[in-house]
């Protein structure tokens, strides 16, 4: 039961996202795409440090700490950018819906403990890589104006399929 609501949760982010940065009247600026992609990193690096506290399965914490690798390496690059390019990333509403969703996965997950939580954490992961790299192929790397911008959220959406290729992996392990 635990599964259906994370999951169904999970797919309204993703709807929430896609629906948000898709609107043709609402394009997001390079400053949004910038702080939507950095809020997107940071919120699964959050993710991940709730599973090392919680997981005792290695396979899932080994996920978890590269998960908190790979996303400060691409959040450190993007702050290294926005200051070359002396741009100040700009709150929207798709980084505070996204903020919002993950406070609310990470308080669900918090009242689960052992397998339930390992599996929970790993399909929200699941969930999570797959509306986040729709998000970056349809409208943040299309509506990019900045080829560094939009170099680097190539590179991410490159890091952030395997991603969602390991967390499926780790899935079909877990049940």
């Amino acid at each position: 039961m635990y599964r259906t609501i994370a999951l169904a949760a999970s797919l309204a982010a993703a709807f929430v996202i896609t629906a948000a940065t898709a609107a043709p009247a609402a394009k997001p600026t390079d400053p949004q795409i910038a702080h939507i992609a950095y809020t997107a990193g940071q919120l699964d690096i959050e993710a991940a440090k709730q599973a090392l506290d919680k997981s005792k399965n290695q396979d899932v914490r080994n996920f978890a700490q590269r998960m908190i690798a790979d996303h400060t390496s691409v959040n450190e690059q993007a702050l290294a950018l926005v200051k070359k390019l002396n741009v100040t990333p700009e709150d929207n509403p798709t980084s505070q819906s996204l903020a919002k969703g993950a406070h609310d996965e990470r308080t669900k997950l918090a009242s689960l403990d052992g397998a339930t939580f390992d599996k929970a954490y790993v399909d929200n992961e699941v969930a999570y890589h797959k509306a986040v790299n729709t998000a970056l192929s349809n409208t943040l790397i299309p509506d990019a104006q900045n080829a560094e911008l939009k170099s680097l959220l190539q590179t991410g959406l490159t890091l952030f399929e395997n991603h969602q290729q390991h967390a499926e992996s780790l899935a079909k392990q877990l049940y």
